[in-house]
């Protein structure tokens, strides 16, 4: 289905969209960044929160590692909750960038071997274990990020500033 190699490229990939959407971020003020735009997670910065919620959720549990939830000065709580994530940009951009290492680090040592076996992971808002195949769970996590990243480009759009490229084919060789 996929292979290491593609986790790998695909966490370059969200590292290199993070750093060029915290770029044009800070070209917006807070009252821009914290404005209602009738999107599912409300405003830019809470669908970016949203955004690093899911990322650091799935992180915690590739890892067996610490989650949003185990963070007492974060209001990190459930997918609702997690719009509330960072109150503003600068408690967003180190946790982002915190998160996107976190990401490279561990696709940096996934092997192929694992991602053809099932992943089990206790999930919160169904109340159960879950058990799927690795590869769709780590598919899961990418195609979560390019779903929300696309809503951000469209209310930074509307909002009146450009927004990054996002065709993979232009990611630098050096991200």
């Amino acid at each position: 289905m996929i292979t290491g190699a593609y986790a790998r490229e695909m966490a370059q990939y969200n590292h290199w969209q993070n750093k060029q959407l915290a770029e044009f971020f800070q070209a917006l003020s807070h009252e821009e960044l914290i404005l209602e735009r009738g999107a599912f997670f409300g405003s830019i910065l809470g669908t970016a929160n949203h955004l690093l919620w899911g990322d650091w959720i799935w992180m915690s549990r590739f890892e067996n590692g610490d989650g949003p939830e185990s963070n007492v000065h974060r209001a990190g709580g459930g997918i609702h909750e997690s719009v509330y994530l960072c109150p503003d940009l600068l408690a967003w951009l180190p946790l982002r960038e915190k998160i996107d290492a976190r990401i490279i680090k561990w696709a940096e040592t996934l092997e192929d071997e694992p991602l053809t076996g099932p992943f089990t992971w206790y999930s919160a808002a169904k109340q159960a274990d879950i058990t799927l195949p690795y590869a769709r769970c780590v598919i899961h996590m990418f195609n979560h990020q390019t779903h929300h990243r696309g809503q951000l480009h469209k209310m930074l759009t509307e909002a009146g500033s450009q927004a990054p490229v996002s065709d993979l084919v232009f990611m630098p060789q050096e991200v």
